[in-house]
C-alpha cells in the first residue's frame, strides 16, 4: 500500500530534518526547506517528527492512494481538492483508497509537507531520508519523484491508530486540531532576524544601515541550497582574501557583487566569501515559503534572545504534541 505519484509536479522529493555528522566529508545536510511544516505534520498524523515527508514545490503535482491513509498536508496553500473538493490543511483527515489528490494554483507560500501515518517506507541512508540530489543518495533513489512512482508506506503506529480511529468515528474537528499558526505565510516585507556574522564588521557602518534597513528581494536564481537577494550593493571597507571555512544553515554570504545569499537546506559545508550574518533559527523555515519577488528586511538580534525566540517555538511544538496525546486517547 501507498501513494502513486499520477504527476510529479515542478520539482517533488523526500525529505525529513537533514543528515548530521557528514558536513566533515563534504556532504550536505539536506532536510525540508520548512521544517516546522514538516515536523507538525508528522506530529498530526501520530509519526515520529523526524519520519520522511514529502516537499512539494510549487504546483502541478497529483497523488492517487493506493490505499486507506492517515495524513495531514502542511505548509503553503496550493489549493489541494481531493475528487474535486478542497482538502483541510494543518490537520488530519482519512484519504480512502483510490482517492486522487491535486495541487492546484498556490495561494500563498511555495512548499507543501505532506507526512502519511506509518511514514515512508525507505531506507536511511547515512542516517537519514532526506534526498540528496547532488549527491544521488537517499530519498527515492537519490532523485526527485517522476510520473508513475510509487512510494510505499510504513505500518501505522499506535498514536496513528488512535488519532485515525478517533478521526473516522468524529470526523474533523477544526479546532482540536488546527496547527496553522505554525506556518502563517507572508512574502513581502518579511522580517528575518539575523546575528553578526564572523565578518559583519568588514561592512562600514553606511553598509551595515543598508543591510538592515533596505528591503530585499527574492531573486530568481534561487534554490534549495541558497537564496540570492537583490538590493543595494554592499561593499566590504577592505578587500582581503578570506581561506575557506564551515557555513551553517542561515549563513548569510557577502560575495565580490555585493548582493548576499542566504545558504539553506542543500548548502555546501564551506564557503570562502564574506560570512556577514546568521539568521536566526527560528526565523529560517520562512524562507521554504517565500518566492521569488517576495521581499524581506533585516532585523539584529542577540545570540541571547535568538535562543529565547527558538525555545518559545520549541514550546510551542511540545504543547502541539501533548495536544495530539491526548486528543487521541480520548
Amino acid at each position: 500500500m501507498g501513494i502513486e505519484i499520477i504527476r510529479a509536479g515542478m520539482l517533488t522529493t523526500i525529505q525529513d530534518l537533514g543528515r548530521y555528522g557528514y558536513q566533515k566529508f563534504g556532504l550536505n545536510i539536506n532536510g525540508a526547506m520548512d521544517e516546522g511544516a514538516a515536523r507538525v505534520a508528522n506530529i498530526l498524523v501520530g509519526n515520529d517528527e523526524h519520519n520522511a515527508v514529502l516537499e512539494l514545490t510549487f504546483t502541478g503535482t497529483s497523488l492517487k492512494m493506493t490505499a486507506d491513509h492517515l495524513i495531514a498536508i502542511c505548509g503553503g496553500n496550493m489549493s489541494a481538492t481531493m475528487n474535486g473538493q478542497l482538502v483541510p490543511m494543518w490537520q488530519p483527515f482519512i484519504v480512502n483508497k483510490d482517492s486522487v489528490i491535486n495541487f492546484g494554483h498556490y495561494k500563498s507560500g511555495c512548499r507543501v509537507y505532506i507526512a502519511i501515518a506509518g511514514g515512508i517506507a525507505i531506507p536511511a541512508v547515512l542516517g537519514s531520508y532526506s534526498t540528496n540530489m547532488r549527491a544521488n543518495i537517499g530519498g527515492y533513489e537519490g532523485r526527485p519523484l517522476h510520473n508513475g512512482d510509487i512510494i510505499e508506506v510504513g505500518d501505522m503506529s499506535n498514536q496513528s491508530c488512535s488519532v485515525g480511529l478517533w478521526q473516522k468515528l468524529r470526523h474533523i474537528d477544526s479546532k482540536a486540531f488546527n496547527a496553522q499558526h505554525f506556518g502563517m505565510v507572508h512574502e513581502d516585507n518579511v522580517p528575518i532576524r539575523f546575528i553578526a556574522g564572523p565578518e559583519y564588521d568588514l561592512l562600514d557602518d553606511e553598509d551595515k544601515r543598508k543591510f538592515t534597513e533596505s528591503n530585499w528581494l527574492i531573486d530568481s536564481q534561487s534554490d534549495r541550497m541558497g537564496y540570492r537577494l537583490q538590493g543595494p550593493s554592499l561593499i566590504m571597507k577592505q578587500k582581503q582574501e578570506l581561506i575557506s571555512e564551515g557555513v551553517v544553515h542561515g549563513t548569510v554570504q557577502l560575495p565580490a557583487n555585493g548582493q548576499p545569499i542566504v545558504l539553506l537546506a542543500d548548502r555546501q559545508t564551506t564557503g570562502g566569501y564574506p560570512r556577514i550574518a546568521v539568521v536566526a533559527s527560528v526565523d529560517i523555515p520562512m524562507f521554504g515559503q517565500l518566492k521569488p519577488g517576495s521581499s524581506i528586511t533585516f532585523v539584529a538580534v542577540t545570540i541571547e534572545e535568538a535562543e529565547q525566540l527558538l525555545f518559545e517555538s520549541e514550546q510551542d511544538i511540545k504543547r502541539l504534541k501533548i495536544a495530539i496525546q491526548l486528543k487521541s486517547k480520548q
